[in-house]
């Protein structure tokens, strides 16, 4: 929060900065060309980011603990958010050139390599395609978009333009899921998976304030289809601007079931509403989106039909996130949260040699087996190479690991673990959950609703 008064201190810093070009960028104008940013080294990708708000700023800072990657613009339509991101990268020795309006940017910044978006869902798909077409390569927060014709578009962007589009479903480059997918598919500790259970249960929300006197003006506002403060702030709420708890929060999990079970639903059946913030403090915020959401899913495997139940409630964190497979011969739990991660086999299945040496726990009235990444012995009875490569990368942050694996593709070292076509498999699948809510009934789908 910021004071009507400033000190002689904080006008000090303000100044050495403004100077420094970085804090005095408002909507629609910038420092440009006139500004340049520090000089990047020639291994160095050039990198932008559109939207560097929460989300934005923790990819952003994620990001510089990537060696090789230099940002040189930031663009916001908030002048707040435009500064802390600008102060950030100065702390760092990157000073960037600052954007109300990312059209501007694209305009300018000739020596860019690729651009991060972490802007509302609604806008994604005009930012993605655009950048796509001046020649950049896009990291672009999940959900594509809020709507399927919009997503579907950010895939053919990526198509004629051949450059890489990286969707953020970081669960795709967690080694915590690649580890259990290895034991599910290699080792087949579950034997015929059966049934799926996910969950998101997130606290109330209280509402997402500003600090005091770092309102938009509302012709700014109006610009870029808002029309109050409070929506430009809550925009997941709504529906112009979101695809509700679903889209923000579900799609990681659905996301994960298709992975493990290789295929993507057959239908959906779902419940939900707006049935706690329409009333009380709330009462008139004109809140949109369904704080309560339950779906079933089927799936049809080749080993036979899975149904996958799943949550999302904004009314209470019990349980928190997690994904649970379930089959004929034991069931998993998986998170990233690094607390949730065990194994358990049913009585009747075979056990295995290495159980005796794991780490075993007592939950549920039933001996479990913590999933550890790093274990796994060759034949010569050796840590394996690659359960130690694994357990090296487990030590870092889930995002910075998405982000890597997208700035490897940029330099042809590696592929996408989540590419726009993949993305838009769990877009179908978690927007069409929403429209089982609203008509009340099973939404099917056919496969080629899953090809953009």
């Amino acid at each position: 929060m910021r004071n009507e008064s400033i000190t002689r201190r904080q006008f000090v810093h303000t100044a050495a900065a403004a100077g420094a070009g970085l804090v005095l960028a408002g909507p629609g104008t910038s420092q440009g060309q006139d500004t340049a940013p520090g000089a990047k080294k020639a291994d160095e990708l050039a990198v932008a980011i559109i939207g560097p708000g929460s989300q934005g700023r923790n990819l952003l800072l994620k990001s510089l603990k990537i060696p090789g990657v230099r940002f040189l613009a930031v663009a916001d339509i908030w002048p707040y958010a435009q500064r802390y991101a600008a102060n950030i990268l100065k702390k760092y020795d990157q000073p960037v050139n600052v954007y109300g309006d990312y059209r501007e940017m694209l305009e300018r910044e000739k020596s860019l390599d690729a651009v991060i978006i972490a802007t509302p869902d609604w806008v994604h798909a005009e930012q993605t395609v655009a950048c796509l077409k001046a020649g950049l390569h896009v990291y672009c927060e999940k959900e594509m978009s809020n709507t399927l014709e919009g997503a579907r578009q950010m895939v053919m962007a990526a198509r004629e333009t051949k450059k890489l589009l990286q969707i953020g479903h970081q669960r795709r480059s967690n080694p915590r899921y690649t580890h259990a997918l290895k034991l599910i598919e290699n080792d087949r500790v579950l034997g015929k998976i059966t049934h799926c259970y996910g969950q998101w249960n997130r606290a109330r929300l209280y509402e997402i304030g500003w600090p005091k006197g770092e309102e938009l003006d509302s012709a700014t506002l109006a610009k870029y289809g808002y029309d109050s403060m409070d929506r430009f702030a809550n925009w997941r709420w709504f529906r112009k601007y979101s695809g509700g708890a679903m889209a923000d929060l579900g799609s990681h999990q659905v996301d994960v079931f298709s992975w493990v079970l290789r295929c993507n639903p057959r239908s959906v059946m779902a419940s939900g509403g707006l049935d706690y913030y329409n009333a009380g403090e709330w009462a008139g915020k004109g809140r949109e989106w369904y704080d309560n959401v339950m779906a079933i899913y089927e799936y049809p495997t080749p080993g036979g039909i899975v149904r996958a139940s799943y949550q999302v409630l904004n009314t209470t964190s019990h349980g928190g996130y997690y994904e649970q497979f379930m089959g004929d011969e034991g069931s998993m739990i998986i998170s990233e949260d690094a607390k949730k991660g065990q194994f358990w086999r049913e009585v009747h299945a075979k056990r295995r040699e290495w159980e005796n040496e794991s780490e075993k726990i007592e939950s549920m009235d039933r001996e479990a087996i913590t999933l550890k990444i790093g274990e796994t012995l060759s034949a010569d009875g050796q840590k394996s190479p690659e359960g130690q490569a694994l357990l090296e990368q487990s030590q870092k942050d889930i995002h910075q690991l998405h982000l890597e694996n997208f700035f490897d593709a940029v330099r042809g070292t590696a592929q996408l673990t989540c590419p726009a076509d993949v993305a838009y498999e769990t877009c179908v699948s978690v927007l069409r959950a929403n429209e089982a809510v609203e008509k009340g009934c099973r939404v099917e789908f056919a496969p080629s609703d899953f090809r953009a």
